[in-house]
């Protein structure tokens, strides 16, 4: 398949798509399909089957026939595709096969759980990055790996062809600094969406984003607005909402808001996580209200 020409710098936000199911745990492809069109609309990219789409709770062959259903759309925008887990063999052949795909860059993680140091790392982004025939966003999320990805590692593949951008993750504005020291021309997006206006301010060119599944329109104007006005208005109104969508483990808020506000068709996720750990949804009904005013009132 020819991927279609898209500028995927054209884009500040990327949403972080959940994976709709069916209260049987089948992916429901009708909600997805809803979802995609939902985000295209709104004018954001999109990447698939990331954490927030519990990726390493879906198997491969079942990875491959979403980001297929979603080439298969034809969306106007661009579509990533992650790469997670441990086992370097596996994902040098999933990048393989993907490349076969429609898409138009990939989110690299840092491997999970075993907690290499500055040569493993390097070995194997290096790996994924010759592997891929588009360019690869590396992701440093030391909260769900175990360990951060070591600056001099950014360093050893900064001047890699495949290198693109990093989804920094850290919640260390002394982290970003230092690699967007290390690798110059590696473009930076936010990992975290409450501190989208702080990191644009530190040269943060956009946002991967949770909070976009369930306000695409909103959060693309949070985004314009933190890159254009950078007014620090925007963290108080987003950070307490923001927080709210992460009451339990991600994507399990954003989840149950959608399926309350009708945009998937059950608010199921796949084992080990359940929608029955939000034992409460005054939080992300005040934040659904907070961030429809602000809309309301900045659109």
């Amino acid at each position: 398949m020819t991927t279609a020409h898209i500028d995927i710098n054209n884009f500040a936000l990327w949403t972080a798509l959940i994976t709709p199911f069916h209260p049987d745990g089948s992916v429901d492809y009708e909600s997805l399909q809803k979802v995609v069109k939902q985000q295209e609309s709104a004018g954001n990219a999109i990447l698939i089957c990331g954490s927030t789409g519990e990726g390493l709770a879906i198997e491969q062959n079942e990875q491959y026939e979403i980001v297929k259903f979603v080439c298969n759309m034809q969306p106007s925008v661009p579509l990533m595709v992650a790469i997670a887990g441990s086992n370097l063999p596996a994902q040098k052949a999933w990048i393989e096969q993907c490349n076969e795909l429609p898409i138009h860059a990939y989110l690299a993680v840092c491997p999970i759980y075993a907690k290499p140091g500055v040569i493993g790392q390097t070995q194997w982004f290096e790996t994924l990055l010759d592997a891929s025939q588009h360019p690869v966003m590396i992701y440093n999320v030391p909260s769900r790996c175990g360990t951060g990805i070591p600056v001099e590692t950014v360093r050893n593949i900064g001047n890699h062809k495949n290198l693109w951008a990093m989804k920094e993750a850290s919640g260390d504005i002394n982290e970003f600094l230092k690699y967007a020291e290390a690798a110059p021309k590696m473009r930076i997006y936010s990992g975290e969406d409450p501190l989208m206006p702080y990191l644009a301010s530190a040269g943060a060119v956009g946002l991967v984003s949770v909070c976009a599944n369930v306000w695409p329109k909103a959060t693309n104007l949070y985004v314009e607005k933190s890159l254009t006005v950078r007014s620090f208005e925007l963290f108080s109104v987003w950070y307490t909402a923001t927080n709210a969508l992460f009451e339990a483990a991600n994507p399990i808020p954003v989840k149950v808001l959608m399926h309350q506000q009708g945009m998937i068709a059950s608010p199921t996720l796949r084992a080990p996580l359940t929608h029955l750990e939000l034992t409460s949804k005054t939080g992300i009904n005040a934040a659904d209200e907070a961030i429809s005013e602000w809309y309301q009132q900045k659109s």
